[in-house]
């Protein structure tokens, strides 16, 4: 087995194991509501955990196509689109529902969201909170983002997106039993929610290719969450009365339309990081004067010291006399 496959496997038995422990615990053991974000903490940051056990002891590979730098100077547009893109989807999502006649244009049901707060305000309000609250979606990304879709079908972003996101929406499963969620149809809500999480990785691998760096694909889910699922859920299902499934496959559809301009322009490609590791990795290190049969007195480090060195000490070396 390779240390990639190893490293794999063992994030995957950490995450699904420490991810779905918790919750059979925290919802049968405790007896606590997984709808509420402080319960669902250590679930989603299991994966990130579980990246950084597998980086640092168990493949000791390291962080350095962790993407944790945030590149604000050269990433800024990625970070732009990560925060309003999540708003452009509410309001296609909303637009199709009108245009096929499945909602009436009513956003009262904002209104009554935050009692005494206008629809307008709690808007406003969601779209100052999403950098806030980044932070706490970077444990998802962290690990199935920036960890195990680098490791699998490397060289093929398009497949490693896919399989990420199947496996990110079986990890999510458990949701559906336990309270978080509710279908009307389990098995086609879990399919429609399957289909959602594939196009969510693909965006979110876009943007992590993009960017180099896990936080804008963060920034993103955290709108995703907080803005996209929240305004489409309370204006469509609780204002216009829609149901779960309906609602996320109105979602789904300028999703994927966003995921077509991605692949149709070959713009989903491994991250720059990633592409420099295995360039580093694949040549082979220069021999050492030692493995040439040459004594270090036979180079001349040039132009910075005039004495005879060691290579070593040099990156421009000349023959010596």
């Amino acid at each position: 087995m390779t240390t990639r496959m190893k490293g794999v496997l063992a994030f995957l038995v950490i995450s699904f194991g420490m991810s779905w422990a918790w919750l059979l615990l925290a919802r049968l053991g405790l007896g606590l509501s997984l709808v509420n974000p402080l319960v669902q903490l250590p679930f989603g940051f299991a994966p990130a955990m579980a990246a950084i056990v597998v980086r640092r002891w168990i493949t000791r590979e390291g962080f350095r196509d962790a993407g944790l730098a945030p590149r604000l100077r050269g990433a800024w547009s990625s970070y732009l689109v990560a925060w309003l893109g999540p708003m452009g989807l509410v309001v296609a999502t909303v637009g199709l529902a009108v245009a096929m006649g499945l909602w009436n244009p009513d956003p009262s049901a904002l209104d009554g969201a935050v009692p005494g707060l206008p629809g307008w305000a709690l808007v406003l309000l969601l779209m100052v909170a999403v950098p806030l609250l980044t932070p706490f979606y970077w444990g998802e990304e962290f690990g199935w983002t920036s960890y195990l879709r680098l490791r699998i079908f490397v060289g093929r972003p398009l497949m490693s997106a896919t399989v990420t996101g199947l496996i990110w929406a079986v990890w999510h499963y458990p949701l559906a039993f336990l309270g978080y969620i509710e279908f009307t149809n389990v098995l086609l809500g879990l399919l429609v929610w399957t289909v959602g999480f594939l196009l969510q990785e693909i965006i979110l691998a876009w943007l992590r290719s993009r960017s180099d760096s896990i936080w804008p694909p963060s920034l993103a889910h955290a709108g995703n969450n907080m803005v996209l699922a929240l305004l489409t859920g309370l204006l469509l299902s609780e204002g216009g009365e829609l149901g779960e499934i309906t609602v996320m496959l109105l979602t789904a559809v300028p999703m994927a339309v966003v995921c077509v301009w991605i692949l149709a322009g070959r713009r989903l490609a491994v991250p720059r990081a990633v592409d420099d590791q295995a360039e580093s990795a694949a040549q082979p290190e220069p021999a050492s004067k030692w493995q040439r049969g040459v004594t270090p007195q036979a180079y001349r480090c040039s132009p910075c010291i005039p004495e005879p060195r060691c290579s070593t000490c040099c990156s421009r070396v000349t023959p010596g006399p």
